[in-house]
């Protein structure tokens, strides 16, 4: 593939000094080499938890803030879903503006991780956003291993020419690739009653528009309602009594759990993402036990041409590289812990979800010895996984690291099922006495859209024993 097939924004860039064959030289470098590396920022970091604090950390986390006064005592359903959100936050891009200029912009702005297109640079309207979701269609399309329709082969080629190329490639040819829900839009003055009824039924982000009009003055996520109703929930009374219970008599979430075996490429685990219309999936052991996380929020890593070869290594590498770049980028070793047991409290869920900016936690049960071979036996669990054709061959610069390796994963356990964003506040919805749809049929829905191409071997796979062949 030729080296501009993927994208470059601009990023931490390192630079080398010129060469110098005088021994004096080389002495004097090696001399301060040594001295830096004495001297790193990696020399400074926190050291990491130990298992067993990190286990105390997960067994008893940290307990909801006070909340803001501005709240205190009133209704939850009667605050404005406009007292939420911020016009500061929106981002806009035209229609017109280029993808490398865009990918630059949602990753410099991070959250809300979303960036809303307008047809003119004057027009106050969104007629569609671009996140990491059509980040990651894009990629797979310039990689080809995009799964097109049958009427939209030829423009999946003629995209993919046109990046390898190097012509600039306006958005509203990308925004198409991505299988997607509509727009959703509420009044500013709506209340918070609306906006739980329409998360809980499935959709993950609101814009939030000027009274009768489409102007949008913010955005609001599952995410960012969850984390008021948890900074809060001293004052929503009908909601905090929700969190001291387990989940298991709660009766949430689903076994429906999609996920990948670690010694598969990223590749698959992109294509699975996006055949399935998920954010994230969970990296798997040979025998089910959860190793750590990948979602579509992980394509940034992927966006340079030196990044190229991480494509073709397996996902339990690209974990590590993961790991890596949160270390650096919050000054601290972290590994975090992206599941949940059906004993935990909706407290200790919905702080983990708070905590990881997460859309889902992973239900686990007691670990199970991992076989060492074969390599990708069959699950005996609740788990979608599938083997994806047109894969770029492994690299042997990027052996699989060992899943025993990574920090924190002899801490977690056999995957059994999923917890969502939507979920929870389908739980809150109705415990409030709303009549939010299931999230299921928005489940369902993006299955349903999803390309055909990979639909009939998923279905015909049996829920039960799910073959991981290489």
């Amino acid at each position: 593939m030729a080296d501009r097939a993927v994208f470059d924004p601009p990023s931490r860039q390192s630079t080398a000094s010129p060469s110098n064959n005088n021994p004096a030289h080389v002495s004097s470098h090696r001399s301060s080499f040594a001295e830096n590396l004495r001297h790193s920022p990696r020399t400074q970091r926190h050291p990491s938890f130990t298992q067993a604090a990190v286990q105390e950390l997960l067994n008893h986390p940290p307990a909801p803030k006070s909340g803001d006064p501005r709240f205190a005592g009133r209704d939850w359903r009667q605050i404005h879903v406009g007292e939420l959100v911020q016009e500061s936050e929106v981002r806009w891009a035209e229609l017109d503006t280029g993808v490398e200029q865009a990918t630059k912009a949602l990753i410099d702005f991070g959250p809300p991780n979303v960036i809303l297109i307008r047809e003119t640079p004057d027009a106050v309207v969104a007629c569609d956003s671009f996140d990491y979701n059509d980040l990651n269609a894009y990629l797979l399309v310039v990689l080809g291993l995009g799964n097109p329709e049958e009427d939209q082969k030829d423009s999946f080629s003629q995209l993919a020419s046109k990046a390898r190329e190097g012509i600039p490639i306006p958005l509203r040819e990308v925004i198409p690739l991505a299988k997607k829900e509509p727009l959703t839009t509420l009044s500013q003055t709506e209340d918070l009653s609306k906006a739980i009824e329409i998360f809980g039924s499935g959709v993950h982000r609101i814009l939030v528009c000027k009274p009768g009009t489409k102007t949008v003055v913010g955005i609001l996520s599952q995410w960012k309602l969850v984390q008021f109703l948890w900074d809060n929930g001293s004052s929503f009374p009908a909601i905090d009594q929700l969190y001291p219970i387990i989940l298991r008599d709660l009766n949430i979430g689903t076994q429906h759990a999609i996920a990948i075996n670690g010694d598969k490429l990223l590749t698959d685990a992109l294509q699975l993402m996006s055949n399935e219309g998920v954010s994230s999936v969970a990296v798997v052991d040979n025998a089910a036990n959860v190793i750590g996380n990948i979602s579509t929020a992980d394509t940034k890593l992927l966006t340079n041409t030196s990044s190229l070869p991480l494509l073709q290594s397996t996902c339990i590498h690209f974990i590590s590289v993961i790991l890596t770049e949160r270390g650096i980028g919050d000054g601290k070793d972290s590994f975090p812990v992206f599941h949940v047991n059906p004993y935990s409290t909706l407290a200790h869920t919905v702080a983990k979800l708070v905590a990881t900016r997460s859309h889902r936690m992973w239900v686990v049960e007691s670990a199970s010895p991992s076989p060492s071979a074969p390599a990708t036996p069959s699950l005996q669990s609740a788990v979608i996984a599938q083997p994806l054709s047109g894969s770029v061959p492994p690299s042997p610069s990027f052996p699989a690291v060992s899943a025993a390796a990574l920090p924190g994963a002899r801490i977690s356990g056999r995957l059994t099922g999923v917890i969502s964003l939507s979920d929870i506040l389908n739980l809150f919805a109705r415990t409030s006495g709303l009549n939010p749809k299931s999230p299921d049929e928005s489940r369902a829905r993006r299955r349903r859209s999803s390309s055909t191409s990979l639909r009939p071997s998923l279905d015909g796979l049996s829920r039960s024993s799910i073959d991981l062949r290489r």
